[in-house]
């Protein structure tokens, strides 16, 4: 699974955690939690239909890699290159 292939797995995930969010107007550079009405409990369930979805582990100390769209792309592309999606 690529970058382009993995940014859209976490648009889809955002899409179902906060259906009325615009996710259109994403920037890739400034973190999910100040463009999008995200709560802790919105975070873990990111991480937790991730590990559902295609079993990749992330550990609690590495959460903050996740902070804008492109370092959660960064971040899951060596854990993702061999998977396909689901």
């Amino acid at each position: 699974m690529g970058p382009a292939e993995i940014k859209e797995t976490i648009l889809d995930i955002l899409e179902g955690i906060a259906p009325d969010e615009d996710l259109s107007g994403l920037k890739d550079d400034v973190p999910l939690r100040e463009q999008l009405e995200l709560d802790s409990m919105d975070f873990l369930d990111i991480v937790m239909e991730l590990r559902k979805r295609y079993r990749v582990q992330i550990p609690e100390d590495d959460y903050l890699e996740l902070a804008t769209m492109n370092s959660t792309v960064n971040y899951l592309t060596p854990l993702m290159k061999d998977l396909e999606k689901v």
